[in-house]
């Protein structure tokens, strides 16, 4: 799964191949390579990040395919799989690339606008909410909390070596939209959400 992934990423910046192996057995002993070839363990905290930034990719795009026949919601997700492929430059920058990713400012930006979009359309949040709701909504939430240990997982690694910072916030405004999207859906379906209640 991670040979796809690094080839996939290597698509994305220019380099070529003929085909796309699905096994090579390079791997098999623990051990994968970075951009210009340096072999790493598969513990190591690059490729444990970009493998949690695959994960939640994953996750994005279960919830594109559970909003897929909901027109109504057409507006709300219009841009997740631009997300999608901000998550594959990210991958390649982290792994070596020379990805640009000097427009993540701008999807930050625009973010936020959503976010106080959605925020407007909401009764205020006084207390914190149980994940869940409806289906949709509980799958949202599930990407939200995946985004989070994303997250960890990449200022894990700018503890290590030097990261563009706009990656971390990237990720932690992504969060607090999937937080607002899934707490719209609930209000749109009608679903009153559940308040955490102190035993």
């Amino acid at each position: 799964m991670f040979l796809i992934v690094i080839y996939v990423i290597f698509k994305y910046v220019g380099i070529q191949f003929f085909s796309m192996p699905i096994y090579t057995k390079a791997g098999d002993k623990g051990q994968t390579s970075l951009f210009g070839g340096k072999r790493v363990s598969k513990a190591d905290a690059t490729i444990a990040a970009v493998g949690e930034i695959d994960e939640f990719n994953g996750c994005l795009g279960l919830i594109i395919a559970k909003f897929e026949n909901l027109p109504r919601f057409d507006k709300l997700t219009e841009f997740f799989p631009a997300l999608q492929n901000d998550l594959f430059a990210i991958g390649a920058v982290l792994t070596g690339g020379k990805s640009k990713l000097d427009y993540l400012d701008a999807r930050v930006s625009e973010m936020e606008v959503k976010i106080d979009e959605m925020e407007k359309q909401l009764p205020p949040l006084s207390n914190f909410i149980l994940p869940g709701g409806s289906e949709i909504a509980a799958c949202v939430h599930v990407g939200r909390s995946v985004c989070r240990r994303t997250e960890r997982g990449i200022v894990a690694l700018a503890e290590k070596q030097t990261i563009d910072p706009s990656i971390i916030k990237y990720f932690n405004r992504l969060s607090d939209l999937l937080f607002m999207t899934a707490r719209l859906v609930n209000d749109r379906a009608g679903i009153k959400e559940k308040i955490w209640k102190e035993s």
